[in-house]
């Protein structure tokens, strides 16, 4: 296949995996709006650090409030990394890969793409915020679901998995970084109750919570949910799963042992948790430096299969 398609392909899948994702960030922070007590507050502009994104943001609004961070987040063309710009790049990387994928998908993916259009505003204003949320996640996990059983599962195949694995290993530390940031902000409350509030919701949040409960064994806690979504081999959002699906779709391809040798160097348990204080700003730094590690995956991706 030629390596400008092999590029569209898991670009497209990147770009689905974060319109999704972004949703599902924006989708903590909102329900901890209803779930904390009232005199915990947290500070919306983290979404906005989280996505190394305070340049864009600093540069269009003046004020750091709830409305214009997800705002930013969601509809914001000047911002690279917002749910419809992304949405808009995966639309037109389906367009023009349509030779290579089902037919269906240009119709799905433009289903996807007016409904976020025609209903924003839902997204912005926190009366339909959820509904909405739901919705845009639902629909993202139809298309791949349909990509998935409809499309033959060789080459192109291989880089659309790649393109989802790596998005949702880094997507997922940045969900795990917004709880811990959440935790950060609580004005030193570190009762049982916010702490299991907080962890519960980023575990929602994954898609999460009942795989959690049935594979760990325990009540919601700041270091198993953190090992759970770091570590647990099984649960495919964890960024465990995802590295070891990133060598298994390598695998498969020409050329792919020096990325292959690249994902064994990533050393998910350098940082040790054992206690909620193992989850404050050095876990923080930690999330960090994995995703540099994904951005270094990306770029060998890159330079083993596009063009220059």
């Amino acid at each position: 296949m030629l390596s400008k398609v092999a590029e569209r392909l898991y670009w497209a899948a990147r770009y689905l995996e974060r319109v999704e994702n972004t949703a599902r960030l924006v989708g903590v922070y909102d329900k901890l709006l209803f779930d904390l007590p009232r005199d915990v507050n947290i500070s919306w502009y983290s979404l906005v650090e989280l996505n190394s994104a305070t340049g864009p943001f600093e540069e269009r609004y003046q004020v750091r409030s709830e409305h214009n961070v997800v705002k930013f987040m969601l509809a914001d063309d000047t911002n690279p990394s917002s749910m419809l710009t992304a949405l808009s790049m995966l639309r037109e990387n389906i367009r023009t890969s349509r030779d290579v994928l089902p037919v269906e998908s240009w119709e799905h993916i433009n289903e996807l793409y007016l409904y976020a259009q025609n209903n924003i505003r839902l997204g912005i204003n926190r009366s339909q915020r959820h509904e909405f949320l739901d919705q845009i996640v639902c629909r993202c996990q139809m298309f791949f679901g349909m990509l998935s059983g409809t499309m033959s599962h060789d080459a192109p195949w291989q880089f659309v998995k790649l393109g989802r694995d790596l998005e949702r290993a880094d997507m997922t530390t940045r969900i795990l970084d917004a709880g811990a940031a959440a935790l950060q902000q609580a004005n030193g409350d570190s009762s049982v109750n916010l702490r299991q509030v907080v962890w519960g919701n980023v575990l929602r949040s994954a898609s999460a919570y009942m795989s959690y409960r049935r594979s760990v064994r325990l009540s919601v806690a700041g270091p198993d949910v953190a090992w759970y979504l770091l570590q647990d081999p099984n649960f495919p959002r964890s960024v465990a799963a995802c590295l070891t699906q990133l060598k298994i779709s390598a695998g498969k391809l020409p050329h792919s042992k020096a990325l292959v040798d690249e994902v064994k160097e990533i050393d998910l348990e350098r940082y040790q948790i054992e206690s909620d204080a193992d989850l404050g700003r050095d876990f923080r730094s930690y999330l960090n430096d994995l995703q540099i590690q994904l951005c270094q995956l990306s770029n060998r991706i890159a330079q083993t299969w596009f063009p220059a």
